[in-house]
């Protein structure tokens, strides 16, 4: 399956309430995520919070043109997981551990 956005909810500061096509949902915090690049405009909260739902790349965007993969938000909202953690193993989001 490939992992989309369904739907997305600006809620304060830096954190997206966030549904997952796969029927999971999940808070995001995306203030580390903000300091480098093209993203570094994302730091004014008041652009910040014009984020919305792509309905083509089915992700969120901002007006500057910006947009964050769905994987990279599905690996933000359940990081702590551990069953999760080949899958993110898998997309690059976590050194994989030594057997």
């Amino acid at each position: 399956m490939i992992l989309h956005i369904a739907a997305a909810e600006y809620l304060s500061d830096y954190k997206v309430a966030l549904s997952f096509n796969n029927g999971r949902s999940g808070v995001v915090d995306l203030s580390d995520s903000l300091d480098q690049g093209v993203f570094q405009p994302l730091q004014q909260i008041s652009l910040f919070r014009q984020l919305t739902l792509d309905a083509e790349l089915q992700t969120i965007c901002w007006p500057n043109g910006v947009d964050l993969a769905p994987e990279y938000l599905y690996f933000k909202a359940f990081k702590d997981d551990p069953a999760l953690r080949p899958q993110f193993e898998a997309w690059g989001y976590l050194e994989k551990v030594a057997a």
